[in-house]
């Protein structure tokens, strides 16, 4: 038995910790130790969630001292990002400091490296990128990670979550860096310091970081880190005094550009360096990127000279006129083959009257031979563009519709009605149009192969399924494996000779993948991440992910197998509802495609007389949907995740914290608060199908399902009495107001339910008017109707189209959007009737995010100002037409 006070008499430590720690965290297991903390699993009490709490050594504390390194450490607490782990709590408990994070379901990168040593060069370049757009925001708020390491990297559900975020600078900041050898721990990690780090440099800046980044990448690629050693002094000496090996040798298909990154990041001095991280990931996606010192262009010379030699044979030439076409450039390329001049490769930007508008949201199609276009216009109207023609003509057959696509011969062209709704063709040479399947096809992409069988999404279980186009032998292929977290498909696209299809699976985490479904086996075969393919006719598989960027690959659809490795191929390519590529391509190999307008915006507060200032000058991103909280302090927000997806934040204005509110499910969106301000409405396809959710606003308990219906709800908002619970359903040409009274109704109850289509609800504040957005004048205008008896009467209040209507807090106006892009207010008298009296255009609303089919914007509690997102950047996206596309797709990715 020990002596009392010695060593063996000690209790053991986690018991110690678990003590110190039980009124706040119940501590289940010991998850990993490093040199200067342990990690814990363990339950949240207050919260009911799983937590991952991080214990640091006695003898840290004893050294440093626990208040000004908790002081420190609160500020790096308001970091919010999609590849940031938070920072949830933070404190002293006895001899311990611990802060708690989210408890991540996953691995880090150092496990993955472990099991597999060397990563497929697109996930590597792609966690990089990722960890970039993190550090990127840190430096932005001016925190330097100073430990960036794979140990520091966590993936979950294959994307990067950075930990640790300032806990190096805590730690310095607060006095234990000078005397850390006291403890025999140390900061950073001799592998991946950057030459100033490991020289005990005072000031380091956010080069430091991208230097720590470039070494990590470098580790993913060829296996190791670019200095090792038998001790970390020899490591350091190498940091300081030698130059990494390059890569290209050490592994063949690493792209040059990807090797002149890593090795610019990699320069001893900070200078020659990239200047920020967002620079580091813009570098890794430019194939043309040669570096800038002596190292990087000696290793990229030959992709130098093969760029320079390609753009000296480019020919700049102006397309007086192309059937009413605006050419943007005509760039024209030639080779000898077969002694014929290959044809030339021309890009044009099509330019289309106002009101024959491409809806910037939803897909089109182009027929097989590349004469025809067809796609949904702005207003709803479906339009057949054919390129020898100066002008569009209308396919009323299948307006409203989504998702057109062509017959193999271009004489019919099929859509979709709803969500779910009718699969329908349209003779384009005239007659009625034909239902093919009714009340059962989800507007997710259709295709007509050239077999004779039209592939499209079926049912409530998104089944993959093909008919004929008489409608009869209904086959479903294939439908999501919910013990794989599959939930739905999306995209259909049959390969040759009808033995298996290209889809989209989304699953109910993470990100979606591409996959072929062998129809023979009925085998489901994952190819990568992705948001939509293509089987293209040049032998090409072609990728659009979540970024924009489209990838090809040489593939096998017999064997339903890539061949070779990837290229990058095309840039800024735009994703529309449901993250749908929004490009199309020809057998005959032209290709239409839309870039993304200006991804990133910024959440500014804007007076009734136009001007604007941002709510909070640091807060950046791919935002929108907003919705103010009663009080105006709090502003629910939807956001673009960066793998793919939606999901809702809250946002503390001013300088306060954002903190995500639901992410559950592929997408969750349009949010709107509970009248009493405690919790917030969303939509969310959790567990399959759109459903109107609620949860309390701090992210505290489960969301609880307010509504649910077969057609899936798109809209959704409690009255400001709570008696009733407004919902808008479908989408297409199937888009109606609901009403639910909760306790009261056993189902949904129609409002506004017509042929034409209903939405954009909102309620004045008193409950008693309902204005919303109607095309059945065959444009899109404002009306009101006395709520809830709404067939008693109805007024128009816009006269010359309209959207977005909101109502002023007073209840005596309503605004909305008029044709003109000008924010109006319109002066109202509800009692003792419902009259108009005053419309007035308040101020432009050209350079907000708008979104046609729902409120983009809020109001101020005082209705003296608006909050608004406002795009930054100047790219509103271009509709491009690219022809003989496949001549450059094969020089650049060869079979």
């Amino acid at each position: 038995m020990g002596r009392p006070g010695s060593e063996d008499s000690m209790p053991d430590p986690t018991a110690r910790v678990s003590a110190a720690l039980a009124e706040r965290y119940q501590l289940e297991r010991e998850l990993g130790q490093g040199g200067m903390a342990t990690v814990y699993l363990a339950r949240d009490i207050r919260h009911d969630r799983k937590v991952a709490v991080k214990v640091f050594r006695p003898e840290l504390a004893a050294v440093i001292g626990a208040e000004r390194f908790l002081a420190e450490i609160r500020t790096t607490a308001n970091l919010q990002h999609p590849h940031i782990l938070p920072l949830h709590d933070s404190g002293e408990a006895g001899s311990f400091l611990y802060y708690v994070m989210p408890f991540v379901e996953g691995e880090s990168l150092r496990d993955r490296l472990r099991r597999e040593k060397q990563l497929p060069i697109p996930d590597a370049v792609r966690i990089a990128t990722e960890v970039a757009s993190a550090l990127d925001y840190a430096h932005r708020h001016n925190v330097i990670h100073r430990d960036i390491k794979p140990e520091n990297i966590l993936l979950h559900d294959g994307s990067a979550l950075v930990a640790d975020f300032g806990i190096a600078l805590a730690i310095s900041t607060a006095g234990g860096g000078t005397r850390m050898t006291e403890t025999g721990m140390s900061l950073g990690t001799p592998h991946y310091m950057s030459p100033e780090q490991a020289m005990g440099e005072r000031e380091i800046t956010a080069r430091s970081d991208v230097y720590a980044l470039g070494a990590v990448l470098y580790e993913m690629l060829v296996g190791e880190p670019p200095f090792t050693g038998p001790t970390a002094q020899a490591v350091v000496a190498k940091v300081v005094t030698e130059e990494p090996r390059p890569l290209l040798p050490q592994r063949r298909t690493i792209s040059p550009h990807v090797e002149a990154t890593v090795l610019t990041a990699l320069q001893k001095l900070p200078a020659d360096r990239f200047a920020s991280a967002a620079d580091f990931a813009l570098a890794l996606r430019n194939p043309d990127f040669g570096g800038s010192t002596q190292a990087t262009q000696t290793m990229a010379l030959p992709a130098i000279r093969r760029y320079t030699a390609r753009r000296n044979a480019l020919a700049l030439a102006l397309i007086p006129s192309l059937a009413g076409l605006v050419v943007g450039a005509l760039l024209a390329r030639s080779s000898l083959r077969r002694g014929q001049m290959a044809p030339q490769v021309a890009r044009l930007v099509l330019a289309l009257p106002s009101e024959q508008a491409f809806d910037l949201q939803l897909p089109f199609a182009i027929s097989k031979d590349g004469s025809r276009i067809a796609y949904q216009g702005t207003d709803g109207k479906a339009w057949l563009r054919e390129l020898n023609r100066l002008e569009g003509t209308r396919i009323p057959e299948i307006d409203g519709g989504c998702c057109p696509f062509f017959s193999p011969d271009g004489r019919t062209v099929g859509a979709f009605t709803a969500f779910p709704g009718d699969l329908i063709l349209a003779p384009l040479a005239g007659g009625p149009r034909r239902r093919i399947a009714r009340d059962s096809v989800w507007s997710d992409g259709g295709a007509w192969s050239g077999g004779g069988w039209i592939y499209f999404i079926m049912g409530t279980g998104h089944k993959l399924a093909r008919v004929r186009p008489n409608g009869e032998s209904l086959q479903v292929l294939a439908e999501p494996d919910s013990t794989r977290e599959e939930n739905t498909f999306a995209f259909p696209d049959p390969l040759p000779g009808d033995r298996g299809a290209l889809l989209t699976i989304w699953r109910r985490k993470g990100g979606s993948d591409i996959a072929a479904v062998d129809f023979a086996t009925r085998e489901i075969r994952t190819l990568g991440r992705g948001a939509y393919a293509r089987y293209l006719a040049s032998g090409h598989l072609l990728v659009v992910r979540a970024d924009g960027i489209a990838i090809a690959f040489p593939f096998d659809p017999k064997r339903l197998i890539v061949t070779g490795p990837p290229t990058e191929v095309l840039a800024d390519v735009a994703l529309g509802d449901g993250n749908a590529g929004l490009l199309a391509a020809s057998a005959s190999g032209t290709l239409l495609y839309l870039t993304s307008p200006s991804p990133e915006g910024q959440v500014v507060r804007v007076t009734r007389d136009g001007s604007s200032v941002p709510v909070d000058s640091a807060w950046k991103g791919r935002m929108f949907d907003l919705s103010l909280s009663p009080d105006g302090t709090r502003l629910a927000v939807t956001t673009l995740r960066e793998g793919g997806g939606l999901e809702v934040w809250v946002k503390v204005l001013a300088r306060g914290p954002l903190a995500r509110l639901a992410f559950d499910g592929l997408v969750s969106y349009r949010p709107a608060w509970a009248p009493d301000g405690r919790a917030v409405t969303y939509i969310s396809d959790i567990a399959g199908g759109n459903k109107l959710l609620e949860r309390l606003a701090d992210g505290s308990g489960s969301a609880t399902v307010l509504a649910q219906m077969p057609r899936g709800i798109d809209e959704g908002f409690r009255s400001r009495d709570g008696r009733w619970l407004i919902l808008r359903v479908g989408v297409g040409g199937g888009r109606d107001i609901y009403g639910l009274r909760p306790g009261i109704d056993s189902a949904p109850v129609a409002l506004i339910a017509t042929e034409f289509q209903e939405h954009s609800p909102s309620l004045s504040p008193d409950g008693h008017w309902l204005a919303y957005v109607s095309n059945e004048s065959g444009r899109h205008e404002v009306y009101v109707r006395p709520f809830p008896n709404v067939g008693a009467a109805k007024w128009q209040v816009s006269t010359s189209g309209g959207s977005e209507p909101l109502w002023a807090n007073s209840g005596r106006e309503l605004f909305f959007k008029n044709r003109n892009s000008e924010l109006v207010a319109v002066s109202v008298q509800t009692r003792p009737a419902f009259r108009i009296l005053i419309s007035q255009p308040l101020f432009s609303v050209r350079g907000y995010y708008t979104e046609t089919l729902h409120t983009s914007y809020a109001v101020s509690p005082d209705d003296r100002s608006f909050i608004f997102v406002r795009r930054l950047g100047t790219d509103e996206g271009r509709v491009v037409l690219v022809l003989n596309w496949f001549e450059e797709l094969k020089s650049k990715a060869p079979r």
